[in-house]
């Protein structure tokens, strides 16, 4: 190893001194002179690179650790002085070494510093976070639901949000309904929160529709989307959205809240027919109204939504990335007073009227009498 100034020192001489860490790492500054070549391509063809073996040639990566190991496996395919810089950039820029920021275009620019602890996890890195950026998400709800899982869909560089409210902003959703402000009262609920998404994150695309979702129009509302995010309150609404993702195939990320206890699961059937469950697997019938009072009628802890829209946000982020094992099958309960998780298993009900492998799909009901007559 070699210390930053030793480092700088022997560079002034001529030896060639490689950045060896991922792009989205060397736009807040790497050290100056450095060559940038990725480690990963540096010990696959690293004659492309060292031409000489006999050269010497500096390694510096964030902290060390990397650039000492890729020394070491060049030492081994026959490149003798190959040295890594003790403490790396970090270290670089502490002993007040000169550093200087890559040019890059605007938007890649952005992109790699916005998302850089994104890019940073194997499991997204570059190509998952471009696969973001490509998605297509419907969130149905700008409420308690839909204001943490926009929030942090629309951080995580989801390309395009359409978001689907017909309400208006009321000083009584301000406890729980975080998109919205004081000053957003008596507006639309989606303007409201394209407003304030778009200020988190100016590169994402925000539709609002404001609208109440029908039998009419919710295939128009599926088109094009990847991931269903249901924020809804009523149960009419849960079992089209499910109806409708079960025929066109999407995934239903589903959430629930009421008082202090919260839900949430993913309803896959429409891919995995037989295999996984609907929401209707859940509730073939929806309960009695004096069973399934609304928040407005029973009430609800204000953070509550918010845990609950942020695990329905974590979901469908695994969804759109094919990470991780989904909810697919399982019903996650929360209570917040207990502070206590507890999980159900949930398997698709063979003889399920809409989701059952093999059967047709049934066509749309009048969904407000079916829950009306329970």
């Amino acid at each position: 190893m070699v210390t930053p100034r030793q480092a700088r020192e022997r560079q002034r001489q001529g030896v060639l001194l490689i950045d060896i860490r991922e792009p989205h790492e060397r736009v807040s500054g790497q050290a100056e002179g450095a060559l940038a070549v990725r480690r990963a391509e540096l010990e696959a063809e690293p004659a492309r690179h060292l031409p000489d073996p006999a050269a010497e040639v500096l390694l510096i990566c964030q902290v060390g650790k990397r650039s000492q190991a890729a020394a070491e496996a060049l030492r081994g395919a026959g490149f003798a002085r190959v040295y890594s810089v003790d403490g790396g950039t970090s270290a670089w820029s502490r002993d007040g070494l000169p550093l200087v920021r890559p040019q890059l275009e605007p938007a890649e620019a952005d992109f790699l510093e916005r998302y850089s602890r994104h890019l940073r996890l194997p499991e997204v890195g570059i190509e998952g976070q471009k696969r973001l950026a490509g998605a297509h998400v419907l969130m149905v709800g700008a409420g308690g639901l839909g204001s943490p899982a926009a929030f942090y869909l629309a951080a995580a560089g989801l390309g395009h949000l359409r978001l689907v409210d017909d309400d208006i902003v009321d000083r009584s959703n301000l406890q729980r309904q975080i998109l919205h402000t004081e000053s957003s009262i008596g507006t639309p609920k989606v303007e409201s929160a394209r407003e304030r998404l778009q200020a988190l994150n100016p590169s994402i695309r925000v539709e609002p529709v404001q609208a109440r979702v029908t039998s009419e129009n919710v295939e128009a509302l599926l088109e094009g989307i990847d991931v269903v995010v249901d924020g809804s309150d009523n149960f009419p609404l849960r079992y089209l959205l499910n109806d409708a993702c079960v025929k066109l195939g999407k995934p239903l990320v589903y959430g629930a809240v009421q008082r202090f206890e919260g839900q949430v699961s993913v309803f896959d059937a429409g891919r995995h027919r037989g295999r996984k469950p609907c929401y209707r697997c859940l509730f073939p019938e929806p309960p009695p109204p004096e069973f399934a009072p609304s928040c407005a009628e029973a009430g609800v802890l204000g953070v509550l939504p918010g845990i609950v829209g942020l695990l329905q946000a974590n979901e469908a982020i695994k969804l759109l990335l094919g990470i991780g094992e989904p909810l697919a099958g399982r019903l996650l309960q929360f209570d917040a007073l207990a502070m206590r998780f507890r999980e159900l298993r949930l398997p698709a009900d063979p003889d399920c009227p809409v989701c059952a492998a093999g059967r047709p799909f049934p066509g749309y009901i009048d969904y407000a009498a079916f829950c009306a007559s329970s």
